[in-house]
């Protein structure tokens, strides 16, 4: 089955709210929530600073080399980002985005909707990333490929 017209089509931002809307209806059907505890808050709470913290700190990292943002054209990228959260994460911005995920199945209180996160990140890692990374590559070359070798695609 050819999916390659599947490469760069949803917009990531996008995608989380497909997955999240798709997240809640199933969780309509679910019944029998697990209660919203104090514990469960503070987690929600932490993991959305962390997810905000992420999402930011790319956008600021890239506004701030001035280069783009757009996840659908990464060939027009102007310099290769490999400082600030871009040490540990070559996808801060993603990594913030499974961390709203995560976030919002522990609101909704269905365990099984954890089920969602690696079906996200799957739909990521080929439609989005690997397109992405193969455009860096022939943009920037060595620099990008030693970049590969440092720097992991999630954590």
């Amino acid at each position: 089955m050819n999916t390659q017209f599947l490469m760069l089509k949803i917009p990531p931002l996008l995608l989380v709210t497909i997955f999240a809307v798709v997240m809640f209806i199933t969780s309509l059907f679910a019944g029998g929530a697990i209660e919203l505890t104090l514990y469960r808050k503070v987690g929600i709470a932490i993991t959305l600073i962390l997810a905000c913290y992420f999402s930011l700190a790319g956008v600021l990292a890239f506004k701030k080399a001035q280069t783009t943002v757009n996840p659908m054209s990464p060939e027009t990228s102007a310099k290769l980002v490999d400082t600030g959260v871009y040490r540990i994460s070559r996808n801060p911005m993603y990594v913030g985005f499974v961390m709203c995920l995560i976030s919002f199945s522990t609101y909704l209180g269905h365990t099984f909707l954890f089920l969602f996160i690696p079906a996200f990140m799957l739909y990521m890692n080929k439609f989005q990333i690997s397109a992405e990374e193969q455009a860096l590559t022939k943009l920037f070359g060595e620099n990008y490929t030693q970049y590969l070798g440092r720097v992991r695609r999630w954590l």
